[in-house]
């Protein structure tokens, strides 16, 4: 299919400047989410409870924006009744917006548990041992958001590769706490709460990648979820 999708064109001047307004509003709540992000990490970094309070407050702004979004896509389905590339539009923006909402949601899950660290005085050392893990799912969450920007099929293929990396270095991380508890189990608790950390690390990965999927789907006008990663290659060969 690989048509080109532009927001623009319509009968409607006043559709156009929905689409437009719509799109505006998830790369506002894209920037907000990949800040909330570097914040959780800064927390992680630094043992910073500052950070974690940031966090929290980017949280609340994220999730009213989800809703604010999620009411324009109501309104333009049922005033406009959209077809072809514009429906798939409004569904792939929507999707995408649940999962920005999500990756938001781990995120501050991520600051929890470096709030709790600081709490109960534990090692921070762990923590430090995510720090790769972090920086390279906010690589991914960037290239996530330039991918729907640009509505690039293409570069979300690149992005799903990144997410694969991504899962092979949790595994590592996860072996190695295990190791850790089996080594000494005054380290559990602690080896608990990073783990925890990871695993919401992870999930924004696989949110990241959702959004890859659905911008796929906008733009090539095909369903790859479910579908492995040398499928997709070919199909958009």
């Amino acid at each position: 299919m690989n048509e080109e999708i532009k927001i623009g064109g319509h009968i409607s001047r006043q559709f156009d400047d929905e689409l437009d307004e719509i799109r505006t509003r998830v790369l506002k709540m894209g920037g907000l989410v990949e800040s909330q992000l570097d914040k959780a990490l800064e927390a992680l970094r630094l043992d910073s409870a500052e950070n974690i309070v940031d966090v929290e407050k980017l949280d609340r702004k994220i999730n009213k924006l989800e809703m604010v979004i999620d009411e324009e896509c109501t309104q333009i389905l049922a005033k406009r009744q959209p077809a072809a590339g514009d429906l798939r539009l409004i569904i792939a923006t929507s999707k995408s917006v649940r999962d920005l909402e999500r990756i938001g949601d781990e995120a501050e899950r991520v600051a929890n548990m470096v709030r709790h660290a600081i709490d109960n005085d534990a090692s921070n050392k762990s923590f430090k041992g995510l720090l790769s893990l972090g920086e390279h799912v906010k690589e991914l969450l960037h290239a996530t958001l330039n991918t729907y920007a640009r509505m690039d099929s293409r570069s979300a293929v690149t992005n799903m590769r990144m997410d694969n990396a991504i899962d092979e270095e949790y595994a590592r991380v996860i072996v190695r706490l295990v190791g850790l508890m089996k080594k000494n189990s005054d380290n559990i608790s602690d080896a608990l709460d990073v783990m925890w950390a990871a695993r919401s690390l992870e999930r924004i990965g696989d949110h990241c990648i959702n959004i890859c999927e659905n911008v796929i789907y906008l733009v090539e006008g095909q369903d790859v979820r479910h579908t492995t990663l040398d499928r997709i290659t070919e199909k958009l060969a």
